[in-house]
């Protein structure tokens, strides 16, 4: 019996998605968290052997959760089932340690056959998002941008970011006027979202 974990803050898609894998004879849903704060407990509860993990949810991300659960738990095979068909997420998914990486209007089937795939220690990878993200790995933030962008998703004001990196305000202002430019978005909040969606931060 494949035992899987589901991590998804919409509790009906949690349900549902449960309730499709626990049709399977040889699958068996049993644990669900709302967020990634509960994964790991969930998993020392339950012994599950796959996470289904959202990429976003409130407290701690789907990615974030991965990074971790690949320190305490390197056992567990993850797969990232998401809305969010971006190759940055793709590829920080990857790099994470996810073994599989689905969006949600994938075929029931291809979610089922997902599962068994990682746990029998295979890669799930749609070809076209792995061509999308290769079409994406030209970053063009400098190593700064990219620097002071970071902070400011945190939502840190410039002042905060300048005594950060050592920088003046004036000099922080430049480099997000730049990311901001360069990603074609309104402000830094959008700026930082768009180029972690891309995987450039």
């Amino acid at each position: 019996m494949i035992k899987v974990l589901i991590a998804d803050d919409q509790h009906l898609v949690r349900g549902a998605l449960a309730a499709l894998l626990n049709l399977e004879e040889d699958i068996e849903v049993v644990a669900q968290c709302a967020d990634g704060t509960e994964v790991a407990a969930a998993l020392d509860a339950t012994g599950a052997q796959v996470a289904l993990l959202d990429v976003q949810m409130p407290r701690l991300d789907g990615l974030r959760t991965a990074q971790l659960l690949r320190e305490s738990h390197p056992e567990v095979k993850i797969l990232i089932v998401t809305t969010f068909d971006r190759p940055g997420y793709f590829r920080q998914a990857f790099e994470a340690g996810a073994s599989g990486f689905l969006v949600k209007d994938s075929p029931p089937a291809e979610l089922i056959a997902a599962v068994r795939r990682v746990h029998s220690g295979g890669k799930v990878v749609d070809p076209a998002m792995a061509i999308l993200s290769v079409e994406a790995s030209s970053n063009p933030l400098t190593e700064r941008e990219r620097e002071v962008l970071s902070l400011a998703a945190t939502g840190a004001p410039v002042s905060q970011i300048a005594a950060s990196v050592h920088l003046s305000a004036g000099t922080v202002r430049n480099h997000l006027s730049n990311a901001i430019g360069k990603t074609n978005t309104a402000n830094r909040i959008e700026a930082a979202r768009a180029a972690r969606e891309m995987g450039w931060i």
